[in-house]
Formats: structure tokens, C-alpha cells, sequence
């Protein structure tokens, strides 16, 4: 059956490929050598010039990461080199309003694409922090003032943040939060990054501050920068197909970690990973506390799926299983994605597939997911009529 047309549909993982000049206008004159911009070079297969990042010394070929909406599967690829090669809606938030309204989809999270989902660029790639300090308070001016400010109403903005230094993250989020910030990425497992892992205090401030500002953690899929480990030989299929188990992984450790003991009141949405294997982890996890926990480093007083329950949302495109599984998995811990421009969109039929995967599922428990659980997540309201 349709959509009900007051349900809204609001995808809480979608992404947005940053214009040429997002740092080249925001950074200060000493910077402007050093920091990211774009440089046309010859290609090598004699076509058109392709398009690069450079930063801090280095060159970023990926400009369009898997920013494929608009075409065919056959003509999918992982990296568009131009602009060009892109639809507008990628890189322009005029017409990426224009793209959601062709899509039946009213609101957005969106992700960034050069700095890494979780801006994990900058911590990793960067030689003067100083210096990146300044790209990440760049990137989070240039989403909220002149992205989301296209469409407040649409738009729910999520920040980056300066991972190697948890008092400036401090200062970013309540920077940010007073400019209308809604979320905050943050990386699935932070040990990658040759960061502090969360079983240490190390994060303790930036997560209070999250829970102070109500702002949940958003950790998409590759955050981390450590995709599932497969065979050398192995098409990239095979990574695509183990997305989700990078979400089991950061599930897992949240719930045995003092995360959510230290900070009641945090929540985190976990992108792009599905909830069909929600209820096995939580079986498999619960009954490991229940045999393990007496000697181990673990509380030993709270059921890891309650805590799930209370502070964990996961989000999908069309999982059969999870739906079929909802209940198990609990309704109001569901989300709903779009994932523009990548290769798992629907894009511009997303509505319409929605509709075939929620036909048979009550009206109120598909409104929750698709608009409701998002709403409270991310505290995004409409503004009321004046």
C-alpha cells in the first residue's frame, strides 16, 4: 500500500560531495597553499583532465566517493574524477533539494565525503594540526551556513570533529551546537585512527558534552577507515556484502564497554550497516554476559540488549530481515536511509521502493521509522507555521 503522504520520509545516512571551494573561501590567507583544493590534471588514458584533492603535501585522486546517482549499474564505478561526472544534486544543496523532492524524501543527515565520514582525514593525513583545526572548523561552517541553510527544514546538519584533541572537540561541539548542529560523526572503532580506544576515560568529555547538547554519535560504516578483511583476490563485492559487520563490531564493543554506564543519556545511529542482524548479536551478546561476565572487565548488573535499546538506532534501505525481525530488534530503535548519490540509492524511486518494502507492515510502526525515530534522534523539528 502507499505511503500514508503525511509520513515524511528523513534518510539519516546520506552524503555530500564537497564543492572546490569549501576551503579555499573559509581558510585563512597562510593556509589557503597547505589546505584542501582542487587541481586539474592531465589523464592517463588521454581524455578529459581528471579532478584531485590535495592537502597538506598529499594528493586525493577520489573526489566523488561511489557518487553515482543517476546511472545504470553498468555504468557504476567507485571514484567519478570530475565534477562533471556527477549529477549536481551531489555538490550543490539547490539542487540536492530539487533530487530529494524527484525522491519522495523530505529530510537528510548528510555525511562528508573528502574529510572521511567521521573526519578522520585530518587527524590522519595532517602534519600541522593547526592547520587542521581550521579545515574541520571549515567543513562544519561551510555545512551549517551554507548547505543546511538552504533548507533548515530539511537538512539536519552533523559535524566533524578534531579527533586528536579531545578539549578542541569540546569547543567544536559547543561551537557547533550554538549554530543549530544536530549530530556528530564519530569513528565505529577509533583504535584505527591510532586513537584512544572508548573502554579508556580519554572520551569521557566529549561524550558528556554530546549528551549536554543532546547530539547524538553518528558512526557510519568505514569511519574507522578498516573495512572488513578479505582475501587480496577478492572482488570489492565481497566488502560491499560485509558492510554490516563493521556496525556488529562497533555494537559489540559499545555494549561492553563503560560507555553508556558513564553517560546515560548518550545516543548513537549506526549508518549504513542494516538491523537484519541485529537480533542474533544481541542473542549472541546477552548470552555471552550471562556465561562470561563474572570474570571479566564487563557490568555485571545491566543486560547489554537493554542498553542497546535505550541508545542504539540502526538504519536500512529495504531489509527484509529486519523488518520481518522488527519487533525483536524493537521499532523504536529503526531509521530509515536513502544513501544518495551512492550505488545502494534508489535514487530518484526511493519512496516507491519504501513502499514495496513496508506493504505489509502497520501504518503507525512505518511511520515511526521512517520519519518519527529520526525526528527524536536528531531533535529535528519542523519550525512551526508563523
Amino acid at each position: 500500500m502507499p505511503l500514508q503522504p503525511s509520513m515524511k520520509l528523513i534518510s539519516v545516512d546520506d552524503h555530500l560531495i564537497e564543492h572546490p571551494n569549501v576551503w579555499t573561501d573559509r581558510l585563512p590567507q597562510k593556509y589557503l597553499d597547505q589546505g584542501p583544493r582542487i587541481v586539474d590534471e592531465p589523464s592517463s588514458t588521454g581524455g578529459a583532465p581528471i579532478q584531485v584533492w590535495y592537502y597538506d603535501g598529499k594528493r586525493f585522486p577520489a573526489i566523488g566517493l561511489n557518487a553515482v546517482a543517476g546511472k545504470k549499474p553498468e555504468e557504476f564505478g567507485v571514484e567519478p574524477v570530475r565534477y562533471a561526472d556527477m549529477i549536481p544534486g551531489c555538490y550543490d544543496p539547490k539542487a540536492r533539494i530539487v533530487d530529494m523532492d524527484l525522491d519522495g524524501v523530505y529530510g537528510a543527515v548528510n555525511f562528508p565525503s573528502f574529510p572521511r565520514f567521521a573526519g578522520g582525514l585530518f587527524t590522519k593525513e595532517s602534519g600541522d594540526f593547526e592547520l587542521a583545526l581550521a579545515c574541520v572548523q571549515a567543513y562544519n561552517d561551510f555545512l551549517i551556513d551554507e548547505w543546511c541553510a538552504v533548507a533548515p527544514h530539511r537538512f539536519i546538519p552533523v559535524i566533524i570533529l578534531p579527533l586528536w584533541d579531545t578539549d578542541r572537540c569540546v569547543e567544536e561541539i559547543r561551537r557547533c551546537a550554538a549554530k543549530g548542529a544536530k549530530g556528530i560523526t564519530f569513528p565505529e572503532n577509533t583504535v584505527p585512527l591510532e586513537l584512544p580506544s572508548i573502554y579508556t576515560d580519554h572520551w569521557d568529555t566529549v561524550f558528556s558534552v554530546a549528551e549536554e547538547t543532546n547530539m547524538p554519535l553518528c558512526m557510519h560504516f568505514g569511519s574507522s577507515g578498516s573495512p572488513p578483511v578479505t582475501a587480496p583476490e577478492a572482488p570489492y563485492a565481497v566488502t560491499i556484502s560485509l558492510y554490516g559487520t563493521n556496525s556488529m563490531s562497533a555494537t559489540a564493543h559499545l555494549l561492553f564497554s563503560p560507555v553508556f554506564h558513564r553517560h546515560p543519556n548518550l545516543k548513537v545511529a549506526l549508518s549504513e550497516g542494516g538491523v537484519g542482524w541485529v537480533p542474533y548479536l544481541l542473542e549472541r551478546i546477552d548470552g555471552t554476559w550471562e556465561r562470561h561476565r563474572w570474570y571479566q572487565n564487563v557490568v555485571k548488573d545491566i543486560r547489554p540488549s537493554d542498553l542497546f535499546r535505550k541508545h542504539i538506532y540502526g538504519c536500512f534501505i529495504d531489509d527484509v530481515a529486519g523488518l520481518k525481525a522488527r519487533y525483536d530488534i524493537g521499532i523504536p530503535n529503526m531509521t530509515w536511509e536513502c544513501d544518495y548519490p551512492h550505488s545502494d540509492s534508489y535514487w530518484p524511486h526511493s519512496r516507491r521502493y519504501a513502499e514495496k518494502a513496508f506493504a505489509d507492515i502497520p501504518d503507525s510502526e512505518v511511520h515511526q521509522i521512517v520519519e518519527l525515530n529520526a525526528r527524536k534522534l536528531f531533535n529535528f523539528y519542523d519550525e512551526p507555521a508563523v
